[in-house]
């Protein structure tokens, strides 16, 4: 496909760091140790796209930079900002790539316009489940795959989070069937928002700090974010009553940190080996929590009176039709996307075959017998 220009506009260098508070005795001898090994101080900053009251995927950013500072005796600092602080929250490929910051904290999916491939490396409809995901990025060469694409921009790629299967949105009216989409407006990004265009929805892609607003004031009719717990937190189910299953879309979205490959290259390797682990942690820490106060969360709701729907067999059947009818269209148009399609499915097939052994019976079984545990 033809590559996007880079931007023109590269952003102004960090301003000068500001004044260290006052650091434990350990926390200063580590810095010392730092630097008499000849490591040097590096200060970076790190957009994201979230809002910092999102305690746990804004965590994900928090997480990296608590970890580099602490591994480095203090020698390696990132300072995070929510979205909008530096740059809008869908715009942070843009800085990272332009240097405005030297890294990012987004998910892959915001930039398909920049290059629809970028879809893998968080989530595209009826794919991977989170442990899926996972082993595709770090073990079935994912990893590799998307880092050689935003390579063309100017960026690293690495997994730094993951929200778990998430739900289906939030509706101010019942979704009967496919009729009851046509000229519905919805928040939704990424290629889960080209299968719902396709069966009549009217898209919209916002920030997460922007969806109350939206729909609570009815520029929206619908908006899906992450899960119970974010969704909660944002106060959607107080501007619409109907919270649908499943996200078919997003059945285990990655979150990425992108780093600046000029700041990269510069960085020594002892502070990349650092973002690397920090990163790794984030993504599997991200899941664990989700999982766990997600599952919370809905009790919460659902004593509040949300109405807890399923999507119809009609709505979910036309939705993987149009999936396939789409992942056609852009494997003929575009080589990333035709090339990586290729691989995944390759992945996604042999772990399918062994999840229908090792753990769909079992997961079944055991959520069929709810309430009768051992």
């Amino acid at each position: 496909m033809q590559r996007r220009q880079l931007l023109r506009n590269s952003g102004q260098t960090i301003a000068a760091a500001a004044g260290a508070g006052v650091l434990s005795a350990c926390t200063i001898r580590r810095a010392d140790e730092s630097r008499s090994s000849g490591l040097p101080q590096v200060r970076w900053r790190m957009a994201t796209s979230w809002p910092i009251s999102l305690d746990t995927i804004y965590g994900g950013a928090e997480t990296i930079c608590q970890r580099v500072a602490e591994m480095s005796g203090g020698g390696f600092n990132i300072e995070p900002f929510a979205a909008g602080e530096i740059v809008p929250g869908l715009e942070v490929l843009d800085a990272v790539q332009a240097g405005a910051v030297e890294c990012g904290h987004t998910a892959s999916y915001y930039y398909i316009g920049k290059n629809p491939a970028f879809a893998f490396g968080t989530a595209v409809p009826f794919g991977l489940s989170a442990q899926q995901q996972n082993a595709w990025l770090y073990n079935g060469g994912g990893n590799e795959a998307m880092d050689r694409l935003f390579g063309d921009f100017g960026t690293k790629f690495f997994p730094a989070g993951n929200t778990g299967a998430q739900m289906g949105g939030w509706f101010k009216r019942p979704i009967q069937g496919l009729a009851s989409l046509q000229g519905l407006k919805m928040r939704i990004p990424g290629l889960g928002g080209k299968v719902m265009a396709r069966l009549g929805v009217n898209v919209q892609v916002l920030p997460g700090g922007e969806i109350y607003l939206a729909l609570e004031r009815g520029a929206i009719d619908a908006a899906e974010f992450t899960g119970p717990y974010d969704d909660e937190k944002l106060g959607l189910h107080k501007a619409a009553e109907y919270y649908y299953y499943p996200g078919w879309w997003e059945p285990g979205p990655t979150l990425s940190a992108l780093v600046n490959r000029k700041s990269w290259t510069a960085l020594p390797k002892e502070y990349q080996a650092m973002f690397k682990t920090a990163c790794y942690e984030a993504n599997l820490g991200m899941l664990s929590k989700y999982e766990q106060r997600n599952s919370e969360a809905l009790l919460r709701l659902q004593r509040q009176g949300i109405r807890l729907e399923a999507f119809s067999n009609d709505i979910l059947n036309a939705a993987r039709d149009a999936t396939k009818e789409m992942f056609a269209e852009l494997a003929r148009s575009d080589t990333d996307f035709r090339n990586l399609l290729e691989q995944w499915r390759q992945f996604q097939r042999a772990i399918i075959r062994w999840n229908r052994i090792n753990e769909l019976p079992l997961a079944n079984f055991t959520a069929n017998a709810e309430g009768d545990q051992p």
